[in-house]
């Protein structure tokens, strides 16, 4: 079967047929996978049977590897991997993966481990698609603002032992940095809202000034048709491009188990529409 790229949405999302990922893509078929990232925001592939390294080398082919995450618990030898298990935390909120560095991922892949007998879709958002539907106004607005995103902005509890185990150890440091609210990819060029659950204010305003502008751009992002939902089957994996996208780990499946394993890709520093960088605000209190 030929690679074939389907799109699931008017404005993201695509499934890829026709890919093995257990082997090496060659460099025209990689190639085509790549663009299709870049194009839909996030991909999705079926019937998929790797394992961990297989999933290491597929996600290497797009940039270094994040190394071990500062705060979540990761599978054992294998510091690049993350169990993202629902009995240590689930993620149902909006946010951009670790935003709250200067460095966010590139883009992140997951897999499919341990699913729930129905629930617990993931939800990806377009926030390219977001700042082209803004008010020319509000798109000169958002052009100049800044946002302070840290990981004490937005950690929901699960109520167990073992949830808020991973939550102290989420929040044991204070990481903090600045980021444009408009991001220029570093590959396509095109704009899009960068904000998302760590965002917590905007520089030089109270959380009490911030909190309407922010929520305000954020429906933006979140509108059905700027997001592709996903109904994980086993075998699945997905890739999605963190620089211009935002996720959501649906809860809605009670107390069975679902672990998802997560390889993230080494992003590079967030440039803004004037050309100025994000930087570090706190690491360490």
């Amino acid at each position: 079967m030929s690679l074939e790229i389907r799109k699931i949405g008017g404005h993201i999302g695509a499934e890829v047929i026709g890919v093995d990922l257990s082997s090496e893509l060659s460099g025209p078929v990689f190639s085509q996978v790549h663009q299709g990232l870049l194009e839909h925001k996030v991909l999705f592939f079926r019937d998929q049977k790797i394992t961990d390294e297989e999933q290491l080398a597929f996600a290497g082919r797009f940039g270094p590897l994040t190394q071990k995450h500062p705060m979540m618990r990761t599978v054992e030898g294998k510091p690049q991997v993350i169990a993202v298990d629902g009995e240590d935390q689930r993620a149902d909120h909006w946010h951009t993966d670790i935003s709250f560095t200067p460095t966010p991922s590139m883009g992140t892949t997951l897999r499919s481990v341990v699913l729930p007998p129905y629930g617990g879709d993931t939800m990806v958002a377009n926030g390219e698609a977001a700042y082209k539907q803004l008010p020319s106004e509000l798109r000169e607005i958002a052009n100049r603002l800044w946002a302070v995103h840290t990981n004490h902005a937005e950690q929901p509890r699960l109520g167990t032992a073992r949830g808020e185990a991973t939550r102290k150890a989420f929040l044991a440091k204070r990481f903090e940095a600045v980021h444009p609210v408009v991001r220029v990819h570093p590959e396509s060029g095109e704009p899009s809202l960068f904000l998302g659950g760590f965002a917590q204010r905007l520089a030089g305003m109270t959380l009490r000034e911030s909190r309407p502008i922010i929520d305000m751009l954020q429906s933006y992002v979140h509108r059905p048709q700027n997001v592709a939902r996903w109904t994980w089957r086993p075998g699945d994996v997905l890739i999605f491009d963190n620089r211009n996208t935002q996720h959501f780990a649906v809860n809605d499946y009670g107390s069975h188990k679902r672990v998802l394993n997560r390889v993230s890709i080494t992003g590079d520093t967030p440039v803004g529409m004037d050309g100025r960088s994000s930087y570090a605000l706190e690491e360490d209190r």
